[in-house]
């Protein structure tokens, strides 16, 4: 009877300890799950389009952005809206007035855009560079992006290069590398001028390489302003 009850007893224990076992590697889990939930959270901030100002243009050189074209908006971080999905279209789906129609972000069903401006509100004449970064993709779905940019009017679209040709897609100028996408220099910009950006992002249609496979996928990007680019 007592080798009965010492057996029981035993076992009731190892219960107790896989069960408390369990329970720990269950919160570790949901600890692990949370840093990740919180970490994906922080890269892509809900998914929002950022146009940021190099502080030397601001402070030495007082160039600043603002969503309005007012002098008063010393803004050096601004941010555009985005949207949760987005399915193939055409160019040629693209409303016309896009460039003028609105400022700040004007999206559509099924593409991003976002009006803003550069203010030199300063005495002397400045270069810029400005630039778009490609942070992050899932599932290649860079392949058929398409960004487009009007600066002042004039507009150009740009995409990654063809897998096929390995040159620009038609009517399109090829993304500067792998992890930039725009890259492009504006000079002479004189006291008391602003120049007018309108950013437009969608995935094409007629891209030979929008296919299913890109079902899912997502990219981060953000828009800077520098007074020199660095290799």
């Amino acid at each position: 009877m007592h080798k009965e009850v010492e057996v029981s007893a035993e076992t009731v224990y190892k219960r107790k300890l896989f069960v408390r076992i369990v329970h720990i590697i269950f919160l570790l889990l949901l600890v692990l799950v949370s840093i990740l939930y919180l970490f994906l959270y922080i890269i892509y901030d809900g998914g929002r389009f950022t146009v940021t100002l190099d502080k030397n243009l601001q402070n030495q050189k007082n160039v600043f952005l603002s969503e309005d074209g007012d002098v008063k908006d010393r803004i050096r971080k601004l941010g555009a809206d985005t949207i949760d999905y987005m399915d193939n279209i055409s160019i040629k789906w693209l409303p016309d007035n896009l460039d003028t129609e609105a400022t700040g972000s004007h999206n559509g069903e099924n593409y991003i855009a976002y009006t803003f401006y550069v203010v030199n509100n300063g005495r002397e004449t400045v270069n810029y560079w400005y630039e778009i970064d490609i942070d992050d993709t899932i599932k290649n779905v860079d392949e058929a992006i398409r960004i487009m940019i009007y600066r002042n009017g004039e507009k150009t679209v740009y995409a990654k290069k063809s897998k096929v040709t390995k040159k620009a897609e038609p009517d399109t100028k090829a993304f500067y590398s792998k992890s930039i996408a725009v890259l492009e220099q504006r000079k002479k910009f004189g006291p008391n001028k602003k120049d007018r950006y309108t950013v437009v992002v969608w995935i094409e249609g007629d891209d030979p390489e929008c296919k299913n496979d890109l079902l899912g996928g997502e990219i981060k990007m953000h828009m800077d302003f520098t007074e020199e680019h660095l290799k």
